[in-house]
């Protein structure tokens, strides 16, 4: 069964950021050559619209067939909110707490980020899985695209 990744706005951007290219740049190597579907969402679009015009020049060049768009639903914003009440980020991380919902109500595989405060964080990520799993969800792994390199056998 083919593997269904959701990546956040963060990646779009490490693909042309110094620090996070040599990690991100494989990640979509493996996208090209139809290793998973890649997810993304109304959040991340809308987060596009701020960005560097080569990192949108970038994700229009995503081929569609192996790429899922998803909406944001009420079922997504209900979890993002339960996310905030309980405390797992504040406030000003609801587009981050969108993310989460939104790839795990669509049964994302993973979500990619580079974002290490409010995703990317093993205290975060018990603190969204808990909700997850209260409210019935599945548990998300939640990983930095330096966790999906190729290693070759020497």
């Amino acid at each position: 069964m083919e593997q269904r990744y959701y990546i956040d706005t963060s990646v779009f951007g490490g693909y042309f950021d110094a620090e996070f290219a040599a990690h991100t740049i494989p990640l979509f190597q493996r996208y090209k050559n139809n290793e998973f579907t890649l997810l993304f969402s109304t959040v991340t679009q809308d987060e596009l619209l701020n960005a560097p015009e080569k990192v949108k020049e970038f994700v229009k060049s995503l081929k569609s067939e192996n790429t899922v768009f998803l909406e944001i639903t009420d079922e997504a914003i209900d979890l993002a909110t339960d996310y905030i009440k309980e405390k797992v980020v504040g406030q000003t991380s609801f587009a981050d707490c969108l993310h989460i919902a939104i790839a795990t109500i669509n049964h994302a595989d993973f979500l990619i980020s580079w974002n290490f405060k409010h995703i990317v964080n093993i205290q975060r990520i018990r603190g969204y899985n808990s909700i997850n799993i209260k409210k019935g969800y599945k548990q998300l792994e939640i990983r930095s695209p330096r966790e999906f390199e190729n290693y070759e056998d020497d």
